[in-house]
């Protein structure tokens, strides 16, 4: 599987839902289902800059790719990073480098975030791309 396809699969399960709040429900059930993070990376060095709320993304490497680890304190949130995690965990750091990620326009979920959580999203993508471009420059 591809990153595009998993992109895909995110397009075609949010395309079951009529409206928004049914949408953001998803979100929700998606934020409960999501791994536990483990506490030693609930650290301020792994808080993403720019969010609303607080959001918690780590990254490891192992046989060449990228494992993400993330929390929110905010349950929508928490969904927002389940969806990225589902996107970019277990792909090289090349892959995620050269990929576009259009999924997020395609679900329309940039157009339903205030401001403030859009702006978090765009920084939670940027900052799992510098960890794949660390992981890259190794």
């Amino acid at each position: 599987m591809t990153i595009q396809d998993k992109q895909q699969e995110i397009v075609d399960e949010f395309s079951v839902f009529d409206d928004w709040m049914d949408k953001y429900q998803y979100l929700v059930d998606l934020g409960k289902s999501l791994e536990p993070f483990p506490e030693k990376y609930r650290t301020d060095n792994n808080l993403i800059e720019g969010c609303q709320s607080r959001v918690w993304i780590y990254a490891t490497e192992e046989h060449g790719k990228i494992k993400f680890y993330g929390d929110s304190d905010a349950i929508i949130v928490k969904g927002i990073v389940s969806l990225l995690i589902s996107v970019f965990s277990g792909f090289s750091a090349n892959d995620i480098l050269k990929a576009d990620f259009n999924f997020i326009d395609e679900i329309g979920l940039k157009e339903h975030l205030s401001p403030t959580r859009s702006n978090g999203l765009v920084a939670m993508v940027k900052q799992m791309k510098l960890y794949a471009l660390a992981f890259e420059n190794r």
